[in-house]
């Protein structure tokens, strides 16, 4: 419930501060900035690190990659972690948070990392050779940081270092959710409405659809990690993924609307596949 009033709180400062205009235009980039190359690298390097790599636990993980390829960056990619955690909490309790940060880590990040960026680069461009996509991916700061915390795996932390990144990673939902709520612009909705309902609708029903049908019917999962599996493919769109799209211009009005309008509309239909989960 916290994380909930967290997300609520966090939202709705956006929103007031934009509406009162208490803040600069431009302070969505500078969250943005802060987001990317500290808070999201921080949260990689303290969840990520002593994950025992089991088997068992890529199943669910391939799911992200599975769904990035069909409206890539925004109708691909859910927000899996600080959207995610709080929702698998208040309706699976924590049990299923574990789940969730091996569907988040192994999937979303790695994911948005290594082809979110690339995807980004070349639509933004219309065109881009190889040498200078592989260049973006390497030097994307998340990316840096997945291979660290692998490589970091077997490292005991100094405590000074765990509460440094601890610290970090904690402003990343508050702050992310902040920027999304100023930015969000219900005056846009009009000029995209179509393209909005069909991402949304996508999102949203059809992909969780698709991968209820992969993993519980074809692949034959059952229980807890079968529901949280098919409950974070329903997350609405990933908030990392909808900031690079904007930061490479990819009709940021639109970005913003998916982010902000699916993480409202999200409450409902995360608690109807909640219901509808419960049979598996």
């Amino acid at each position: 419930m916290d994380n909930l009033i967290l997300i609520a709180v966090s939202f709705t400062a956006g929103l007031l501060m934009r509406r009162y205009s208490r803040m600069p235009e431009q302070t969505p980039v500078v969250l943005n900035v802060f987001i990317i190359y500290v808070s999201l690298p921080a949260m990689v390097l303290y969840y990520l690190h002593g994950l025992d790599f089991s088997p068992s636990m890529f199943l669910p993980a391939s799911m992200p990659w599975l769904t990035f390829g069909s409206l890539i960056l925004c109708g691909g990619l859910g927000n899996t972690s600080f959207f995610g955690f709080p929702m698998i909490e208040a309706f699976y309790g924590r049990q299923g948070i574990v789940h969730g940060i091996i569907i988040d880590q192994l999937g979303s990040f790695m994911v948005v990392s290594i082809f979110g960026v690339a995807v980004a680069g070349i639509y933004s461009h219309g065109s881009a050779d190889a040498r200078s996509i592989v260049k973006r991916v390497l030097l994307f700061s998340l990316f840096i940081a997945l291979i660290a915390a692998v490589l970091l795996n077997d490292v005991v932390y100094p405590d000074w270092f765990i509460t440094l990144i601890r610290r970090l990673s904690d402003m990343l939902a508050p702050m992310a959710l902040f920027s999304v709520g100023f930015q969000f612009n219900p005056g846009h909705i009009g000029k995209s409405r179509s393209t909005l309902a069909l991402g949304l609708a996508f999102k949203l029903a059809v992909v969780p659809a698709v991968m209820f049908l992969v993993y519980v019917m074809v692949a034959g999962m059952h229980g807890l990690p079968a529901r949280i599996t098919t409950f974070e493919a329903a997350m609405p769109t990933m908030i990392t993924g909808g900031i690079i799209a904007a930061e490479h211009r990819l009709d940021p009005p639109l970005v913003n609307l998916m982010v902000s309008l699916g993480l409202l509309v999200s409450f409902a239909t995360l608690a109807i596949w909640t219901l509808l989960l419960g049979v598996v």
